[in-house]
């Protein structure tokens, strides 16, 4: 079975328990905090996919990092999953619990990149229009690159409008190209 496959079971079955127990929102702030910490430290990371550290060593460090900061669910997954020699997955489950849980929700992420930070009510008006296309509550995902020089990338799920400076000078260098 491919770790996808397995990532998507056990994030289910913890959605489920989550649901259950009415702690899927902690639970969501958890596995966005577990990715975080991934993303943010890449010896994290290869510490879980390593077959050289111990299943032992890595729930005790799993323990020290984010016991008293999850819910007990989330500690009892990460536990789980580490008695079963699957620490590799646990990226993913948390990839999975986070997509899971916004179908669960109706929320629909939109990826916003900017040269400069959004505004509130620039971040609003992207809400309000990503919401009055879909019907779904919106959480908007701001990036910055300032090698845009102006204007805006939104991305919503494979649709994506780019109104950047960059692209339109991209556009004429090509025409003056040809």
């Amino acid at each position: 079975m491919s770790q996808q496959t397995v990532a998507f079971r056990y994030a289910k079955s913890l959605l489920g328990l989550a649901i259950e127990k009415g702690v899927e929102a902690q639970v969501y702030e958890d596995m966005k905090l577990f990715n975080q910490v991934c993303d943010e430290n890449h010896q994290f990371f290869l510490l879980l996919k390593s077959p050289i550290v111990s299943h032992y060593h890595k729930l005790t460090i799993l323990r020290n990092i984010f016991k008293g900061k999850v819910d007990d669910s989330t500690m009892a997954i990460f536990e789980i999953i580490t008695q079963k020699n699957r620490e590799a997955v646990l990226p993913l489950i948390a990839e999975d619990y986070l997509v899971q849980y916004e179908l669960h929700k109706g929320i629909q992420k939109a990826y916003v990149t900017t040269a400069t930070p959004l505004t509130a009510s620039q971040k609003a008006e992207f809400q309000q229009i990503v919401a009055e296309n879909t019907g779904k509550t919106v959480e908007v995902v701001e990036k910055i690159d300032a090698d845009l020089i102006g204007g805006y990338i939104l991305q919503v799920n494979d649709r994506q409008i780019d109104t950047t400076v960059k692209a339109r000078l991209n556009e004429l260098k090509m025409k003056f190209n040809n």
